[in-house]
C-alpha cells in the first residue's frame, strides 16, 4: 500500500487562524485547529477490494468523499476527519492497514519540518532561506564562465551574501543538458580553493554541488557544510558515506537519467505522485546511508526530465512533495520552463525566478536556490508576509 497526499496550495487556512486568534485563542492552538480544517486529499495505492469497500463504508459514515478505482482510492476529508484512522485506539478494524501511514502523513501535513540541521548548525526555517548560486564553471547554461577565477569567485560570494543569501552553493560542473563530464580532479581543482576561502572569510555557510564522492570530500575538508547532489545518489554510490562521515547536511534531486538523457525520460501521467515517490526512494536511498532525516532535504529538479508543463504541474502541486515530511528545495532560476512561458531569454528570467519562488514559498517550500539573491528575497519578503505560514 501507498499513501500520497495531493496537492492542497496553503498548509494551514490563514483566515481560520487569524479569526481564532482575533478571537482570543493562542498562536499554537489556532494553528493546529485551523491545519484539522484544512481538507486533505489522500491517494491510497496498492489496495484490494476488500480495503477499498471499507473506506467507502468510512467515507459514508464520517462525512468525506472517496473515489476509488482498481487498486486504488482517493480520499478527500478535513484532516480532523482523518485523524482518527491514525490513531490505533480509534481506527476501525478494517481500516488498522491504514494507521502506520496516515500518521505520518498527517503528522507531516500539520507540522512541517522547521528546522534543518547541517554541519556544526542548525537552521531555522521559519523564514526563507536564499541559496545563492555561485558556478565556477566554463559552461553553465546562464552564467558560465563569469566566476572562474578566484578573486572572481570570492567577489561574487560577498555578493550574494550580501544581498541576502544564507547558503553559498558552489557548483564546479554544469548539469545542463549535453554538457560535458567533469573529471574529479578538475573540478576538485575548481570548488575546493573557491570553498575554503569563503570559508575562512566567514561567508558560509557553503554546500557543494557534486554527484562525486571525492569531490565531495575534498570540499568538506576544506569546510564546507553541505553537499547538493542533482543525482539523488543514484551517480556515486560513495557519496552518502562521505555526507554521513562529515556530518554534513545533504540537498538530494530528483532526476532521471543523466543530463545527456534526462530530456527523453520526461514522460509523467501525474507529475507531482511519481516524482514524490521517486523522492521518497532517494530519501530512504540517503537514511539507508546514513543520513539521519533532519540532515535531509529535498530538490524537485525543476528543468531536469521535465517539460515545461510537468515543471509548471509540479510547481503547483509542490505540496505532494512537501508531504514527504523533509524540507524542501526548489532551484527554478532562470530554467527554460520560465522561458518558455515568459518568452525571456535566459539572461532575462529573474523576475520570473521570483515569481516562481514566492508561488513554491505558498505551496510550502522553505530553501530556494537562485542566481539572483535580491530580487527572490523581496519576491519572498512579500510572500512570506501575506502567507507567513507555520511562523506563529
Amino acid at each position: 500500500m501507498k499513501l500520497t497526499a495531493l496537492a492542497s496550495h496553503g498548509p494551514i487556512p490563514e483566515a481560520v487562524r487569524a479569526a481564532l486568534m482575533a478571537r482570543g485563542w493562542d498562536a499554537q492552538r489556532s494553528r493546529f485547529a485551523a491545519a484539522g480544517l484544512q481538507p486533505v486529499v489522500v491517494l491510497i495505492e496498492d489496495i484490494g477490494e476488500p480495503e477499498r469497500e471499507a473506506l467507502v463504508h468510512w467515507a459514508a459514515r464520517a462525512g468525506a468523499d472517496v473515489l476509488t478505482g482498481d487498486a486504488w482510492a482517493l480520499v478527500v476529508a478535513a484532516a480532523s476527519r482523518l485523524a482518527p484512522l491514525a490513531r490505533p485506539d480509534r481506527v476501525p478494524s478494517d481500516l488498522v492497514f491504514l494507521t502506520q501511514d496516515l500518521g505520518s502523513l498527517l503528522t507531516g501535513f500539520a507540522d512541517p519540518a522547521r528546522t534543518w540541521t547541517i554541519r556544526d548548525q542548525t537552521l531555522p526555517l521559519e523564514a526563507p532561506v536564499l541559496i545563492g548560486i555561485l558556478n565556477v564553471t566554463p559552461d553553465s547554461f546562464s552564467d558560465g564562465g563569469r566566476f572562474t577565477g578566484l578573486e572572481a569567485a570570492v567577489a561574487q560570494g560577498e555578493r550574494l551574501k550580501t544581498d541576502g543569501a544564507v547558503v553559498i552553493d558552489i557548483g564546479g560542473e554544469s548539469t545542463r543538458p549535453g554538457a560535458a563530464p567533469v573529471s574529479v580532479a578538475d573540478e576538485t581543482a575548481r570548488v575546493v580553493p573557491v570553498t575554503a576561502e569563503l570559508v575562512r572569510r566567514g561567508l558560509g555557510p557553503v554546500s557543494v554541488d557534486t554527484r562525486k564522492a571525492a569531490v565531495a570530500r575534498a570540499a568538506l575538508d576544506a569546510g564546507a557544510a553541505i553537499v547538493n547532489d542533482v543525482s539523488g545518489l543514484s551517480f556515486d554510490p560513495d557519496l552518502g558515506s562521505v555526507v554521513r562521515d562529515a556530518g554534513a547536511g545533504m540537498i538530494v534531486m530528483h532526476m532521471r537519467g543523466t543530463p545527456d538523457t534526462m530530456d527523453a525520460l520526461a514522460t509523467y501521467a501525474h507529475p507531482a505522485v511519481e516524482i514524490a515517490a521517486e523522492l521518497r526512494t532517494v530519501a530512504d536511498r540517503a537514511t539507508a546511508a546514513g543520513i539521519t532525516p533532519d540532515r535531509l532535504a529535498l530538490d524537485p529538479g525543476f528543468g531536469f526530465a521535465k517539460n515545461p508543463e510537468q515543471n509548471f504541474r509540479v510547481l503547483d502541486e509542490l505540496a505532494t512533495i512537501v508531504g514527504l515530511g523533509y524540507p524542501v528545495v526548489v532551484g527554478p532560476s532562470r530554467k527554460r520552463f520560465l522561458g518558455a512561458a515568459t518568452g525571456r531569454p535566459v539572461e532575462d528570467r529573474d523576475r520570473a525566478t521570483a515569481v516562481a519562488c514566492a508561488l513554491a514559498w505558498e505551496r510550502g517550500a522553505r530553501l530556494f536556490r537562485v542566481h539572483d539573491v535580491a530580487l527572490a528575497r523581496e519576491a519572498l519578503t512579500l510572500a512570506r508576509a501575506v502567507a507567513p505560514g507555520r511562523d506563529a
